[in-house]
């Protein structure tokens, strides 16, 4: 089991800088431990909110027209299933069985007071600690800024989206910050090992210690603790305040390689990156622990204002999905399925209203399984 680990941090996925997601652990990985029966891999799949169920019927029309040896089990819970009901336990049941899921985006409520997010509370419940969001520009999709290519990992488990929150007084809230430096070494570790997997060049810190000095001081010194042990390796290091990232990232987005940081950031600057690259239609992620695998995509926007239009862009679910085939060790399904969707991108036959063009949910779909 992974958990007999001297260090669970290993990364599980890869990825080539000029290729895409694959597994080349040498230990054991989420894998080789999932659910297979006569030759499929049965995987959870939670289509999730707004345009959901229309993405996740886009991936499963190509996989199934790919050929793809994965059988769904389906579980359609949304944003607003509480923790306690059935549909939530059986979702998490599901994932501890089958260990690797395929997830679209769920609503969370704003003013649901005592109301968890579903997806921090997957991601705790469940120790998937890391999220890995991929920003690379796409030929075929031109944007603002061109040789776009990092990658963004996050703490998943604590930091401001600890979920502690209580009144002390009538309109007084206090909201507490966790950050520890057990679980910041280990996604410092985790964003180390990604980069030299990758032949990636530098890894950048994305902190607000000039303010938060005990928080994030604690983060972005541990940060440096780990840099020390990969010195060997060649990996850079250096770190960046959050506010003069996000100016950086829309002036010149090519200086950054492997970005690490805390929960709250991470979720801001990866919705920063989709822009610079053409928005959340196309951003593929991955949220990863020590035993479970959770793919989906790398922008948190259930598009509720396009569902039932059939004008949903579901590149993002389709690429996750390839990433979780690469996982899976499915390679050359998850390349012919990749190449696919470039191809489609590139060729822009079948482009969706947030490409620029007119095409359907279900054209792009087909456009896809003829190349």
């Amino acid at each position: 089991m992974l958990k007999t680990f001297a260090r669970a941090t290993t990364p599980i996925i890869h990825t080539a800088k000029q290729g895409f997601p694959r597994c080349v652990s040498s230990v054991p990985t989420t894998s080789q431990l999932t659910t297979k029966y006569g030759g499929k891999y049965t995987v959870t799949l939670i289509p999730g909110d707004g345009i959901g169920q229309e993405t996740a019927a886009a991936v499963k029309t190509i996989f199934r027209a790919a050929n793809v040896p994965i059988e769904w089990e389906q579980l359609d819970v949304t944003g607003h299933t509480q923790e306690g009901d059935i549909l939530f336990k059986q979702s998490i049941e599901s994932i501890r069985r089958n260990k690797v899921a395929l997830k679209g985006i769920l609503y969370t409520p704003i003013s649901k007071l005592g109301h968890q997010s579903f997806n921090v509370a997957m991601r705790k419940d469940l120790d998937i600690y890391a999220s890995l969001v991929l920003i690379k520009n796409i030929k075929g999709y031109p944007t603002r800024h061109n040789n776009v290519d990092f990658a963004i990992i996050r703490e998943n488990t604590e930091g401001e989206y600890a979920g502690l929150e209580h009144q002390s007084f009538p309109g007084v809230v206090e909201s507490l910050k966790i950050v520890t430096r057990t679980k910041t070494e280990r996604i410092a570790r985790f964003a180390f090992d990604f980069a030299l997997r990758n032949n990636r060049k530098k890894v950048t810190c994305v902190h607000k210690a000039n303010i938060m000095k005990l928080g994030d001081g604690l983060f972005l010194n541990t940060c440096r603790e780990v840099a020390k042990d990969y010195e060997a390796s060649g990996i850079k290091f250096d770190d960046m305040i959050v506010d003069n990232c996000s100016m950086q990232l829309v002036s010149k987005p090519q200086q950054f390689d492997v970005m690490v940081m805390p929960n709250l950031y991470g979720n801001i600057v990866s919705n920063v990156g989709a822009a610079l690259v053409g928005g959340p239609g196309i951003i593929p992620g991955a949220n990863i622990g020590r035993e479970y695998a959770l793919f989906e995509p790398g922008c948190r926007h259930v598009g509720r204002d396009i569902q039932g239009n059939n004008t949903a862009n579901p590149t993002a679910l389709i690429l996750s999905g390839v990433m979780m085939l690469h996982h899976l060790g499915l390679g050359d399904y998850a390349n012919r399925i990749h190449n696919a969707v470039k191809q489609t991108i590139k060729r822009g036959a079948a482009k969706t209203p947030d490409m620029g063009g007119t095409s359907s949910t279900t054209n792009f779909t087909l456009s896809v399984i003829s190349n």
